[in-house]
């Protein structure tokens, strides 16, 4: 008898930690909430860089919903082109994607840049536009020097806006803020770690080193490159 109840607690403790770990990935989904549930107002950007009527803040969101949806295969890999084909991708490849939706290419932004000013870009040795807009730490470079930097504190629950840029722990992953909340209000991530569902509950696992928004009103025109359709 007491060993069947010291298996039936086990099997018991095994199951509960399961599903404890399903939720904590977010393969178990969860009820989520809008930012207007907590009476959080949602940043509209003033610039419409595409002009597709729809501001910025928004088609960077929707940029990287697209990616998610698409929950292209996780492969690191080196592309001639530089872009690669949208059933592959990384973190990286979900921020280019997203800004990409906003009428922007990251990839000129960040060259045409780490080109004028090769002493902020300390790990480009030799650069390459067709990998240096896919790396963490040159997109970080790129942020702190042209986006607003914002709060790291996750539970400042406001100050975290669907389309914002976030990166964790040393420059290892990056990802864009979603307008999908838990129930406490942090905000979900959506970003390419492999996992089944790209739009996650990320920011409560921690690692946050970093928060931007980029703002392109508060940004030189010489900085800003379209998309050219590539």
């Amino acid at each position: 008898m007491k060993k069947r109840i010291t298996v039936i607690i086990v099997v018991a403790v095994l199951l509960i930690g399961a599903a404890a770990a399903a939720r904590f990935f977010g393969l178990i989904p969860e009820k989520t909430y809008s930012g207007a549930r907590f009476g959080i107002e949602t940043a509209v950007s003033a610039v419409d860089f595409d002009g597709d009527g729809v501001d910025d803040y928004a088609d960077i969101l929707l940029g990287a919903k697209l990616d998610a949806e698409n929950c292209p295969v996780y492969k690191s890999a080196y592309y001639d082109g530089g872009y690669p084909p949208e059933t592959e991708g990384v973190c990286t490849d979900v921020v280019w994607r997203a800004f990409r939706s906003a009428g922007y290419s990251l990839r000129d932004m960040v060259d045409a840049d780490a080109e004028e000013n090769p002493d902020d870009y300390p790990d480009i040795e030799t650069r390459d536009s067709n990998i240096d807009f896919r790396r963490v730490r040159n997109l970080h470079v790129f942020f702190s020097k042209y986006a607003v930097e914002l709060t790291t504190d996750i539970e400042k629950i406001a100050e975290w806006q669907p389309g914002d840029i976030v990166i964790f722990g040393d420059d290892t992953h990056i990802g864009i803020v979603s307008d999908k909340r838990d129930r406490s209000g942090h905000a979900y991530v959506i970003h390419n770690a492999g996992q089944p569902n790209r739009d996650e509950n990320r920011l409560i696992r921690g690692g946050v080193t970093a928060h931007f928004r980029f703002d392109a009103e508060k940004i030189d025109g010489d900085v800003l490159k379209p998309w050219g359709g590539e």
